[in-house]
This record gives C-alpha cells, structure tokens and sequence, in this order.
C-alpha cells in the first residue's frame, strides 16, 4: 500500500463525497433502508446519519480501507441502532444467503473493481423479496460528454483509487440478475463528467 492510497485518497475521498450535491441525494435514498442492511462501502460513514433508526434492526457496514472504517466507526458509537464492520471488499461478502431485507450502495458501484461478482455477492445475500437501493455516478447519456468521460477515465481511475467515469450502472444492476423497479438518471451539477447520477431500487430476480 503505498503512502497516497493509505494516507492522502481516504481523506480526499471523504471531502468529495461530503459535497452537498451528494448529501442531497443520501438523504433520499438512505432512509429507504429497512431491517438487517448491508452498506456496502460504508467510506468515512457519511451515510451514517440518514438511516431512519426505527427501521434498522442491524447494520453491516462493508469496507475495505482501514482508515476510513476508523472514521465510520467514531459516527456509528453514536448511533441508537447495531453496527458491525466488515473489513472486505465488495467481491467478497461474508454473509449468510437470503439474509438481509436491505443491501445499500452510494458512490461505490463506480469504483469496485470486479463489478460482476460484487453484485452476484449483493443479489445472494438478499432475501426474496429484498431491495438494493443505489446511488452512483457514471456514463453519460450524451456522446459529446461520454467522449470526454473516455478520454480522461485512465487518469481519474488512477487518482480517485479506482472509480470510473464510464460505467453504466443501470445495465450493470440488471445484467446482473437485478429487475430495477424505480429509477432516476440525471446530471447533478455542472461537471457532468462526473455527476450523472443513477438513483433507484432494485430487486433480485
């Protein structure tokens, strides 16, 4: 691990996803989570106050950093509801099949690197019935702003610890055995590089 990816991209990852356009959009989505949920790429823990307490019977919180699960754990000792942290990837889900009512994901599809398996993971450990709320930026539906998204994602990749411009997250989800019942897809500011953002629930089939 070398000194950026340990010391400098968690605390700038923190700052990017702290911005407001963000947070707008974690507080619609994160209050949606009902039961035994799974965030998966629980960061610094920036979704931590959005959850609705009266609906949470236990959450995971999945993530691979070190440090930024030490910075989700100082917000989750404040919190009325269980919190356990796993130390893992995303491709790499240590629960039980059917278990959980809720698996929640905010600016992490975009970045995991084998996409595939971490949604295959995502779909096993959801019960029938059990919804994936999402929330992530990625391809753009206009070709002059793909272009651009294109020609700059080797660079963004290497700077940002793996996140990608490019991906479409709604073909992603449902290429993956997910039927999306309710989405949004629109740009969230004025960089729309990087700020088309796909917004919605999907359920396993």
């Amino acid at each position: 691990m070398t000194f950026y990816s340990k010391y400098i991209l968690p605390r700038l990852t923190h700052w990017v996803c702290s911005l407001q356009s963000m947070e707008n959009l974690r507080k619609k989505v994160v209050p949606l989570a009902r039961g035994r949920i799974l965030e998966i790429g629980m960061g610094s823990g920036l979704n931590l106050p959005f959850y609705d307490p009266s609906q949470v019977d236990y959450l995971y919180g999945l993530e691979p950093s070190d440090t930024l699960q030490q910075m989700a754990e100082k917000h989750a000792e404040r919190l009325p509801f269980p919190v356990g942290f796993i130390s893992l990837p995303g491709e790499e889900i240590p629960l039980e099949t059917n278990s959980l009512d809720t698996v929640l994901v905010t600016y992490t599809l975009c970045t995991i690197p084998d996409i595939h398996q971490a949604l295959g993971q995502m779909r096993r450990v959801l019960k029938p019935g059990g919804r994936l709320i999402f929330c992530d930026h990625g391809q753009a539906p206009d070709p002059g702003i793909r272009k651009w998204q294109e020609r700059i994602n080797p660079v963004w990749k290497q700077v940002s610890g793996g996140c990608s411009l490019t991906r479409n997250i709604s073909n992603l989800i449902t290429h993956n055995g997910f039927a999306i019942q309710k989405m949004t897809a629109q740009y969230q500011n004025a960089v729309k590089i990087a700020s088309f953002t796909y917004k919605g629930i999907a359920v396993p089939v």
